[in-house]
């Protein structure tokens, strides 16, 4: 039986406290932002820039391109695994001390890493140290980008005004829109050197420039206030404050406190009936909210990953396209993803986050085959290829547009960094880290040119049953304090 921690009166109020006015809601979006656009960025530079890495940091003399190919994702996809690390690591810190300085730390973190890789020697210079280095500031990366997504979405949730939820956590997906897109720009500039000078120093170029962007992310933290949210949270004794309310993003008969144990009350916000009430509940309702959060989130993570990362090694590896072709089809998925993000966002807060991502989800599986048939047809115009790879990357938009603010109603202001942070860091890890190694290793094993359809239909399919158990009208209640 599922539960939630609110009554009608409650469902009623909006966003719990007082309304942040529209400049601390507007910084707190910016800040929230921008250390998620740095941290994407680095991934889509480095999924556009994977054969150049493979050949700098993982063929030694006689080694395959296939094989330095798997390496470089197998260490893509290990940085994928440190990032739950990065989300109990800095998701405990968030909900602790607070989620402004955890967020200064891990743009930090998330900064000096990215730059140290554009600095890196190459195998050629220092042998088997460069991948192991590379793997290491890897793995930093991973670790930062854990607990970037729980503070990012929790800060931009628990200020934004109410009945606009949705749209302010989509500005965390559009940012890794635009972020992909900054780093396939920063890609593309590159293509303007000869193959020699790309392969020698031209690729370290668009690492090198997440430094000064990193420093303006860390003088926008710093300004930054803390969320009313947490402010009276901190004040619930240490022991209060797992995950209640069930797994199920909000939906429940108003019984939660009797079913998931005694409640707790914070400190009182006028005019807000049960602001700063917390529910214990048991591991395994903490747990099981976590495994379902990452289940709705599948389709996102792996249909998001296959189109919009792995894309252009696919088409040049698999279909022999040039590096621009496999960058301009990047672009244009990127653009279909960005565009459609916040418009769903904004319209899962009038319609809920259910119908948005189970739509968004349904079609991504349906289409998957059709789509990459069209790709792969070398009959087919180009401009049907360009709007289809648009159109597929609209279709991420829209799991990608309501899935934070899905998330953040799951989880109690005491574990909601940790709880959304771990969800996004697991459905990642496994779906999305992963999706360049298995389809890599995949074609490479069966020659089956349709592997990465196989790949996003089943994951979409079992995604959008996952989704279904949403409540219709979650959008509509309070985060719950």
């Amino acid at each position: 039986m599922t539960t939630s921690v609110h009554g009608p009166a409650e469902e009623a109020a909006g966003p719990q406290g007082p309304p942040a006015g529209p400049p601390r809601s507007r910084r707190a979006l910016v800040a929230g932002s921008v250390g998620n656009f740095i941290e994407w960025y680095e991934f889509g530079v480095y999924g556009c820039f994977a054969t150049v890495i493979a050949a700098t940091f993982f063929t030694p003399a006689g080694g395959g391109e296939a094989e330095a190919l798997v390496r470089t994702y197998a260490s893509f996809a290990l940085a994928f695994f440190f990032r739950p690390v990065g989300a109990a690591l800095f998701g405990r810190l968030g909900d602790r001390a607070g989620r402004r300085p955890t967020l200064i730390l891990v743009v930090l973190l998330m900064t000096a890493a990215t730059t140290l890789i554009g600095l890196l020697p190459s195998y050629a210079v220092i042998g088997a140290a460069a991948p192991w280095l590379l793997t290491l500031l890897r793995i930093v990366q991973g670790l930062s980008a854990g607990g970037e997504f729980g503070g990012a979405v929790s800060l931009m949730t628990e200020f934004a005004p109410p009945g606009r939820r949705g749209l302010y956590g989509a500005w965390q997906s559009f940012t890794v829109a635009l972020g992909l897109l900054g780093g396939v720009g920063a890609a593309g500039l590159a293509t303007v050197l000869s193959e020699a000078q790309l392969a020698a120093w031209g690729w370290r170029v668009p690492f090198l420039l997440a430094l000064p962007m990193g420093l303006g992310a860390l003088w926008l933290r710093l300004r930054l206030e803390e969320s009313p949210s947490f402010r009276r949270g901190s004040a619930v004794p240490d022991d209060v404050g797992a995950p209640g309310g069930g797994p199920d993003g909000g939906r429940g008969d108003g019984r939660g406190a009797a079913a998931a144990g005694a409640a707790a009350d914070g400190p009182a916000v006028p005019g807000v009936p049960g602001a700063g009430r917390v529910v214990r509940a048991s591991a395994g309702e903490t747990v099981r909210a976590i495994v379902l959060g990452a289940g709705r989130l599948m389709g996102w993570s792996a249909a998001g990953y296959t189109f919009l990362v792995v894309l252009p090694s696919y088409l040049q590896s698999v279909l022999d396209a040039s590096f621009r072709q496999a960058l301009t089809a990047t672009v244009l998925a990127n653009a279909g993803f960005a565009a459609a993000i916040l418009p769903a966002g904004a319209l899962s807060d009038r319609v809920g986050r259910r119908a948005v991502m189970v739509t968004g989800a349904v079609v991504a599986a349906v289409t998957a085959f059709p789509l990459l048939d069209l790709v792969q047809d070398p009959a087919a115009p180009t401009v049907a290829k360009g709007l289809a790879v648009c159109a597929a990357g609209a279709v991420v938009g829209l799991m990608a547009g309501p899935g934070p603010a899905m998330l953040a109603e799951m989880f109690p202001t005491g574990v909601r960094y940790t709880g959304l942070g771990l969800a996004y860091a697991l459905s990642n890890a496994v779906f999305a880290g992963c999706a360049g190694l298995v389809i890599t290793y995949a074609v490479e094993r069966t020659g089956e040119a349709d592997i990465p359809a196989y790949y996003v239909a089943v994951t979409c399919a079992a995604s959008a049953l996952a989704l279904a158990g949403l409540r219709g009208d979650g959008h509509r209640r309070a985060l719950r304090d």
